[in-house]
C-alpha cells in the first residue's frame, strides 16, 4: 500500500505552470510555482514543520507544549497543521488587517486566534508581534517560532524550494522573482539558485508602505517609508533577518489597487485561483519582464497562497468597488463592452487549411472555447470546442484533416451599438459568439461570458 503517515508528509513538490495570457507580451517564458498545492494551500507550510522540526532538535519545544507565533494567517495554518501532526496546542496573533477567513480557517484546525490593531508601531504592546512574544514568557513550554528572524525560515526554501525549481526548470531559469515578508521565500530559494548559477536575477516585490525598497538602494531605514496598506502577506516595517539583500538584485513595488487586479486576472485568465500577494507578485514580475525578459530567458514566480483566503476581499466586488479598485460601469452596447477592454483584446482565428488538432491546441493554449475560421482577411467558418470534441470523439483521426472540413457556418456580424438585449438574443448553443468590427476595420469577438460580465456590472 501507498499513503502518507501524516499530512506533513505531503509538503512541497509544487507544480510549475507557465503564464499564456496574461505574460503574452513578454519575451521570454513565465512560469509560476503554484504553492497552494501544499496541504495548508501556502507556501509558508514549508517553514511551518521545518521551524518546528528545528526546534524540537534543539529542545525547545517538548511533548504536549504550544506553538505561539504571529502570522497573516498562512504561517498560522502550516503550523497549525504540524501541530495536529505532532499533537501540540497552537496560539496565533494576527493584525485587524487579516481577512476573516483566514481567522476562521486557522480556528477550524483548532488553534485559538488572538487579533491585534494593524497601526501600531512594532514594539508597541498591543501589536501582534509584542502580543505573541509576551505570550510565549507567559506560558510554560511554549514555543515561539519567530518567522522573521528564524533562519530556519530561509533554510527550508535553501533546501526544497530553490531545488524543486533547479530540477523542474533543468537548470534554465534565468530570472526568479518573488514578494518580500519575513524574506524567507526569495532568500534561501534565491541562494540556491545563486550557486548553480551566478547570473541569476532575483526580483523582489515590495507594496507601497514598506520598507524594504529603498533600504535595498540606500542603505537606510526611512521610517517616511511606513504607512499603511491593504494587501497582506508582503512588505513590512522592519527589518526581519531572513531578508538577505545580498542575494536580491532589484526591487518592484506594486500598489494594492494593481495587485488586486492582477489577483483577479490569474484566477480569470488562467485559472490559477490565488491570494492577493500573488497578484503583487505576478504584476512585479511583469513589470520586470516586459523589459528585461528576451527570448530564450525562463522566469519563475512564486505564487503564496490560493484565493479561499480573499473571498470576501479581491474576490468580492462589492468590496473591490468601496476600496476603488473595481468601478461600477454601465454596459449598455457592445461598444461599450469593446471599450472596457481598452485595446487589450486579442481576436484569435486560425486558418481554414490548418489541421484539426492544431486548432485543438490553440484553443486550449489560449483558453478560449470557440474561435473563427479565416481564409486570408476573410472570416468563413467557426470552430466551437464542445462540436470538435464529439467529432473527434467518433473519429479520432479526423485529426488529421483540415479545419475547412470539420468547422461550422461564421459567427453573425452585429453593429457596434447592438444593446445587451440583442446580443443576448443573438447568442444561443449553436452560435456561442458575436463578431464587430470597430471604426478601424478591427474585428472584435464578444462571448457569452462577456455578455455575463456585462450584465453583472454597473
Amino acid at each position: 500500500m501507498h499513503y502518507y503517515h501524516s499530512i506533513t508528509e505531503i509538503i512541497g513538490n509544487t507544480p510549475l505552470v507557465k503564464l499564456n495570457r496574461v505574460a503574452r507580451d513578454v519575451a521570454g517564458i513565465v512560469l509560476a510555482k503554484v504553492e497552494y498545492f501544499n496541504p495548508g494551500n501556502s507556501v509558508k507550510d514549508r517553514i511551518a514543520i521545518r521551524m518546528i522540526e528545528d526546534a524540537e532538535k534543539a529542545g525547545i519545544i517538548k511533548p504536549g507544549g504550544t506553538i505561539i507565533e504571529g502570522t497573516s494567517g498562512n504561517t498560522g495554518m502550516g503550523l497549525a497543521l504540524a501541530a495536529v501532526a505532532k499533537g501540540y496546542k497552537c496560539i496565533f496573533t494576527m493584525s485587524d488587517k487579516q481577512s476573516q477567513e483566514k481567522i476562521d480557517i486557522l480556528r477550524a484546525v483548532g488553534a485559538e486566534v488572538v487579533v491585534c490593531p494593524t497601526n501600531v508601531a512594532p514594539e508597541d504592546p498591543r501589536s501582534y508581534y509584542s502580543v505573541a512574544r509576551r505570550l510565549n514568557k507567559e506560558i510554560p513550554n511554549s514555543f515561539y517560532p519567530n518567522q522573521y528572524d528564524n533562519l530556519s525560515n530561509t533554510a527550508a526554501h535553501y533546501d526544497t524550494t530553490g531545488p524543486e525549481i533547479w530540477r523542474d526548470t533543468e537548470g534554465k531559469i534565468t530570472h526568479f522573482a518573488a514578494g518580500v515578508g519575513t524574506g524567507g521565500t526569495i532568500s534561501g530559494t534565491s541562494r540556491y539558485l545563486k550557486e548553480q548559477k551566478p547570473d541569476l536575477v532575483t526580483v523582489g516585490i515590495d507594496t507601497y508602505g514598506s520598507v524594504f525598497k529603498k533600504y535595498k538602494e540606500t542603505g537606510i531605514f526611512d521610517e517616511n517609508e511606513i504607512y499603511p496598506y491593504l494587501t497582506e502577506g508582503i512588505g513590512e516595517d522592519i527589518l526581519p533577518e531572513n531578508v538577505d539583500f545580498e542575494v536580491i538584485n532589484t526591487f518592484i513595488k506594486v500598489t494594492d489597487k494593481d495587485a488586486a487586479i492582477m489577483t483577479r486576472r490569474l484566477a480569470r485568465e488562467e485559472g490559477l485561483f490565488v491570494g492577493w500577494s500573488c497578484g503583487s507578485a505576478m504584476y512585479g514580475a511583469l513589470e520586470y519582464a516586459r523589459e528585461h525578459l528576451r527570448k530564450g530567458d525562463v522566469m519563475v514566480v512564486i505564487l503564496p497562497d490560493h484565493g479561499t483566503r480573499y473571498l470576501g476581499k479581491v474576490y468580492n466586488d462589492g468590496w473591490m468597488k468601496n476600496h476603488g479598485f473595481l468601478e461600477a460601469r454601465d454596459f449598455a452596447t457592445a461598444r461599450d463592452i469593446v471599450r472596457f477592454r481598452n485595446g487589450s483584446d486579442r481576436l484569435v482565428t486560425i486558418d481554414k487549411n490548418s489541421r484539426v488538432g492544431d486548432a485543438v491546441a490553440l484553443i486550449t493554449r489560449e483558453g478560449i472555447s470557440q474561435v473563427p475560421v479565416t481564409d486570408g482577411e476573410h472570416i468563413v467558418g467557426s470552430l466551437i470546442d464542445a462540436k470538435v470534441l464529439a467529432k473527434m470523439l467518433e473519429d479520432p483521426e479526423i485529426k488529421h484533416n483540415k479545419v475547412e472540413e470539420v468547422m461550422g457556418v461564421p459567427f453573425k456580424f452585429v453593429a457596434m451599438d447592438n444593446t445587451l438585449d440583442v446580443l443576448s438574443s443573438l447568442i444561443d448553443k449553436e452560435c456561442p459568439a458575436l463578431l464587430v468590427r470597430d471604426e478601424l476595420n478591427k474585428v472584435h469577438i464578444i462571448t457569452q461570458s462577456d455578455l455575463l460580465m456585462a450584465m453583472t456590472k454597473g
